[in-house]
């Protein structure tokens, strides 16, 4: 990328990572649904117009290869951050120094596996402490919906939370359990009351418990033990919930294409019902995962090859709304607890720094232009959670850019990764393109794989 500036006067040096810019300049600026020449002046760290290509500007602009897409800043809204309290797993330093490398430029922070949760305002407080000083990009949070909580839960809309995250199937933390029949749908009627939304991970424990459980390393046997009518039954829950309610509601993680014509009815319906599915879903297959690799263990879990296509298939069909990454690392000690055992192996894919690479790769194959996906994984997540300033490049909105360079090809490597703990399902994946930039607030936060530190903010709730 080169830097150009004003007609009739010379270049400048080219903006590093630190450094604000006047305006980003490419060939395929993604404005409006649609890709066109566009030079995005920028002002106090917003979008202040969208001019033609050759328009002049005073200042440092930042101009991106004429092959390469000018796109909306990432915003992923399922990240477990996991600080404080299991800080070794992950933290928002290097969380979000991953995020920004990945042209994620904001992460939404689950309410888990942090200690405490935040299931409180004084656990939502603990949480914002610790993000002091440590954000690479802006970072909001979810609060969660637990036994016990009901009357914590309007205090952290309140303080500006995003939603509230429940679970019903145990969550794999003690200090984070799940919501029964009775407590979830108490949980929804009072989110419900201030038109709060409740974001559900949706397997059905009993479902869980009747299915087979071998320890070992066999892949099919741990899919056997996380089976598609745990989805199913407990996304029925969810939908007559939404029903019962009126509470709004969204299905986290759906691996599960058998649940897609119930979520197609509930949409159909009317009801407040919204999904997502996630970058490893669409991108991996059970057939071709190796036995014993807790890197791909997750729940609920990779499927397989049919599957896939199926979730690509209800994308395009417009009843998955979003694409995120569920990053949820660990230390190599708990994803390789058991030696190979995947019942064993703490269930999380590492995928932030890759997972809108990793997307828009598959898009690709499939003939799938990657306006829609950043659609899928920019616009539609930060409307998700009300961030009408993200996600978008249009005047108003925050400066947050990402340039994508489809002739860069990337062969990832964990050990590369800026994420706490070199782990990925993605090591050995070869993506056919890369991250050239990322610009949060007008500010150049990556530029050619270097990254700048200490330029996030903690985003509340408006």
């Amino acid at each position: 990328m080169t830097t150009t500036a004003s007609a009739g006067r010379p270049a400048t040096s080219s903006p590093a990572p630190g450094d604000l810019v006047a305006a980003v300049r490419g060939r395929q600026v993604l404005v409006d649904g649609a890709l066109r020449p566009a030079t995005l002046r920028v002002v106090d760290g917003r979008v202040s117009a969208v001019d033609a290509y050759d328009a002049p500007v005073e200042g440092p602009v930042l101009t991106a290869p004429d092959h390469a897409y000018v796109l909306p800043g990432v915003v992923d809204t399922h990240v477990h951050v996991n600080e404080p309290g299991r800080t070794a797993w992950e933290g928002f330093a290097s969380a979000t120094r991953a995020a920004a490398l990945g042209g994620v430029t904001t992460l939404v922070d689950m309410p888990l596996n942090s200690i405490p949760p935040t299931t409180t305002t004084a656990g939502l407080a603990a949480k914002r402490r610790a993000t002091t000083g440590q954000l690479s990009v802006d970072v909001a949070l979810w609060g969660g919906a637990v036994p016990g909580n009901l009357d914590d839960l309007r205090p952290l809309w309140d303080a500006g939370v995003m939603g509230f995250k429940c679970f019903l199937s145990p969550s794999g933390v003690d200090e984070f359990p799940p919501l029964g029949p009775a407590g979830f749908e108490a949980a929804l009627r009072t989110v419900a009351a201030f038109d709060g939304l409740v974001i559900v991970h949706a397997e059905d424990p009993t479902v869980l418990a009747g299915a087979p459980v071998r320890p070992g390393g066999s892949y099919r046997d741990f899919v056997a033990s996380r089976p598609h009518e745990a989805e199913t039954a407990a996304i029925a829950r969810v939908v007559a919930g939404a029903r019962a309610t009126g509470c709004r509601v969204h299905v986290l993680h759906l691996s599960s294409a058998r649940a897609l014509d119930l979520l197609a009815d509930a949409r159909a319906e009317g009801l407040p019902v919204t999904v997502e599915t996630c970058p490893h879903y669409l991108t991996f297959d059970a057939g071709a995962i190796p036995d014993a690799s807790p890197a791909h263990k997750c729940c609920p879990p990779i499927r397989d090859a049919g599957n896939r296509e199926a979730l690509w298939d209800g994308l395009r069909a417009g009843v998955i709304d979003v694409v995120v990454t569920d990053h949820s690392p660990a230390t190599a000690q708990e994803k390789l607890r058991g030696d190979g055992d995947l019942q064993q192996a703490w269930g999380g894919v590492a995928g932030l720094q890759v997972g809108f690479q990793a997307v828009a790769h598959g898009a690709a194959a499939r003939g799938i232009e990657i306006a829609q996906v950043s659609r899928w994984m920019s616009t539609s997540t930060a409307d998700l959670v009300g961030l009408g300033h993200k996600g978008r490049l249009s005047v108003g909105a925050d400066a947050d850019v990402l340039v994508l360079d489809p002739r860069t090809p990337w062969h990832v490597d964990a050990r590369t990764l800026a994420h706490r703990n070199p782990i990925s399902a993605y090591d050995g994946v070869e993506l056919s393109a890369s991250v050239a930039a990322t610009v949060l607030r007008g500010r150049v936060v990556v530029r050619d794989g270097a990254v700048t530190a200490g330029t996030g903010r903690l985003l509340r709730r408006a």
